[in-house]
């Protein structure tokens, strides 16, 4: 009798257990366009290892002053696909979590860190080639928090022919009279190497800075092109951010650009990213179906 029970157990344990998808971290693409390792980690769904399908990717970007672990370490992100796509809540796909130091998923003004050609031209092709992916924008999508919630829907804008769904997270969009207004010190610590040092003022709305802002893309984009995507917005009600997330949804309405806008009770923290998280899966999921 306990032989029985021993053996089911096991049964159930290796069922069980094979319903986890798994986490490969610390892994690196070699990029010439950034001279450098860039390391991401990896969440390969449940079957991937025992099976022969190709799945939909999923690109979720960290925010400032993290790095590929973040969603790992604070945003279990894990654990809550495993029980997203578990449940059939969401599809199953891969999710890809690169290191983008501080650069905001940009070219800087100067050229010396080119991330967004990194990401199209490097990290793209690289996933494609080293894992059984759907190769095709209809099956690529796009997420993040915070600076990873500006560079999700830059990518996704600029690039509507790369992917179907974007889901900012507090997405980093500054209305002009923030950028105009915010402190010399904030300018000179966190923008002017992306964008120009020793700028004040209206001199900050430089062609570059537009060229990268969520809102000044939308407000002179071509509204059809940015259609091709499915967007989904979601910023707490004590965010410091929601002014530019509200912005960006104004602007996002004047053009008859269809989205989802959520404002929930919360903050710009980790509480808040986690419970926004199932909801994104669900999003980019059905941008997926077929």
């Amino acid at each position: 009798m306990r032989l029985v029970f021993s053996s089911l157990f096991s049964v159930g344990f290796l069922f069980a257990f094979g319903q986890n998808g798994v986490l490969k971290e610390s892994l690196k693409i070699k990029s010439s366009i950034l001279g450098k390792d860039v390391e991401y980690c990896v969440y390969l769904p449940a079957g991937y290892e025992t099976t022969n399908r190709r799945y939909p990717v999923l690109y979720l970007l960290h925010g400032y002053t993290d790095d590929e672990t973040g969603w790992v370490q604070f945003g279990e992100v894990n654990h809550i696909a495993d029980k997203a796509m578990g449940s059939g809540e969401a599809t199953q796909m891969i999710i890809v979590m690169p290191d983008a130091g501080v650069s905001w998923y940009i070219n800087s003004y100067d050229g010396k860190v080119k991330f967004e050609d990194f990401f199209v031209k490097e990290l793209i092709p690289n996933i494609d080639a080293g894992f059984r992916t759907r190769s095709t924008r209809e099956f690529r999508a796009v997420a993040g928090l915070s600076m990873g919630g500006h560079g999700s829907f830059l990518m996704a804008a600029r690039h509507p022919d790369l992917f179907s769904a974007c889901a900012p997270l507090s997405g980093a969009f500054w209305t002009e009279e923030e950028v105009m207004n915010s402190p010399e010190e904030t300018w000179t610590n966190i923008f002017a190497h992306l964008y120009g040092n020793d700028l004040k003022g209206a001199d900050r709305l430089t062609p570059h800075f537009k060229s990268y802002s969520g809102i000044e893309i939308v407000k002179n984009g071509d509204a059809e092109e940015l259609k091709k995507v499915k967007y989904y917005l979601d910023c707490g009600d004590d965010d410091f951010l929601i002014e530019g997330n509200m912005a960006l949804h104004m602007e996002m309405k004047k053009k008859g650009i269809p989205h989802e806008f959520r404002v929930r009770d919360g903050a710009h923290d980790w509480t808040y990213w986690r419970t926004a998280l199932p909801e994104v899966l669900k999003f980019v999921s059905q941008s997926f179906h077929r």
